[in-house]
């Protein structure tokens, strides 16, 4: 087995009574895309500017192909780095500006323009050496910055939530290009974002941070329909979190009792005490909509609502109900067949769960309130 491009080991930083990352141990194999997801303030920037050199952990390794990282300095590390800014040159064309890391190396003028060229070439961007930065379109740019990085032949190319900047159509194409641009070269990218569809999308593994620590490390389809942590399940897609009491339980399934006395059943995971706190989460597309109780699955309780609004994105449709007693609100995915593309606000309806496609914690600590 190869060994791993990134190995961190226990690595810590603080700042003043702040842990920024708190004792994070993980590896990111040989030619895989890693992903670091989490909400603002999880650490995440910090880890990686620690990963880039940039800052020196208080304590843990950082290992990069094999070697550690101990005093090394950025520009002495196997890394790129590319930021959501980009800095290209505007005085620079654009070969010039993929041959600027190949000429700090002292390369030949005429063999870091044949290097430029070539890397301009291979990410789509042939005859675009003479061309000024300003005269590209945003994408361009962006595939710029990456043959920059790339034509240095670095271990590991670090990206910092580099698609931020752009507007959402050109982000969702160059979620595909970066994906592309990853297997057909094979380097190893770390790639940091608060975006979870950007990370699902991306990545091969995936660390969900939070509070300086991964609450999960696995694959996209792992995190979605595996979580391992309440945390990971409110965070990761969409999510109807019920907030209750662990009233009975049949097997892996947990009856969820709320306060106003609905109940649902999910599979619990992890330790859960009888009449302890918990939390469920029903993601939408685990629920089933019908005007009548025979079109929805047998063996599910039913429940009342009515009709709030519809969510129209085409096969990302959703409706969202009330439930009629308790007047709680929740989000139910479309079928993609356009069959309830006919319902209206306040029209009665009825709609059941899945508890096999539920998931149930014991609650975090003032995890009690709201249902959302």
């Amino acid at each position: 087995m190869s060994t791993p491009d990134l190995v961190a080991d226990a690595v810590t930083k603080r700042f003043a009574d702040h842990i920024a990352v708190d004792a994070l141990s993980f590896s990111v194999e040989r030619g895989s895309f890693f992903s670091i997801l989490g909400p603002s303030g999880c650490g995440k920037t910090t880890l990686l500017r620690m990963i880039a050199g940039f800052i020196a952990p208080d304590s843990g390794d950082i290992a990069i192909g094999g070697n550690s990282m101990r005093d090394v300095a950025p520009n002495r590390r196997p890394v790129n780095m590319v930021f959501q800014q980009l800095a290209l040159f505007p005085m620079m064309s654009v070969g010039e500006n993929v041959a600027f890391g190949l000429a700090r190396r002292g390369i030949a003028g005429a063999e870091r323009m044949r290097r430029s060229h070539a890397m301009l070439e291979r990410v789509g961007l042939g005859g675009a050496a003479g061309k000024r930065v300003d005269e590209l379109s945003g994408g361009q740019r962006q595939r710029v910055a990456i043959a920059r990085s790339l034509v240095l032949e670095p271990t590991l190319l670090l990206l910092d939530e580099p698609l931020g900047a752009l507007d959402l159509k050109l982000r969702e194409h160059m979620k595909i290009e970066l994906k592309q641009l990853q297997a057909a070269f094979g380097t190893t990218f770390v790639y940091i974002t608060h975006d979870q569809s950007e990370a699902l999308v991306l990545s091969d593994h995936v660390g969900v941070m939070s509070r300086g620590r991964f609450e999960q490390l696995g694959t996209p389809q792992d995190l979605y329909y595996r979580p391992q942590t309440p945390f990971v399940a409110a965070f990761v897609g969409a999510n109807n979190r019920i907030v209750g009491r662990a009233s009975g339980r049949d097997g892996a399934l947990v009856e969820i009792t709320t306060a106003d006395g609905w109940t649902i059943r999910a599979r619990g995971h992890g330790p859960i005490a009888a009449g302890g706190a918990v939390e469920g989460f029903v993601r939408p597309e685990a629920a089933s909509l019908g005007r009548q109780a025979q079109e929805l699955p047998g063996g599910q309780p039913h429940h009342a609502g009515k009709v709030q609004s519809l969510l129209f994105d085409g096969a990302n449709s959703a409706v969202l109900i009330q439930e009629t007693r308790t007047r709680r609100e929740f989000r139910i995915a479309l079928p993609q067949t356009g069959q309830f593309s006919d319902l209206r606000p306040e029209e009665a309806v009825l709609f059941s769960f899945d508890p096999e496609r539920a998931v149930c914690f014991s609650a975090r600590p003032g995890a009690a309130g709201q249902d959302g």
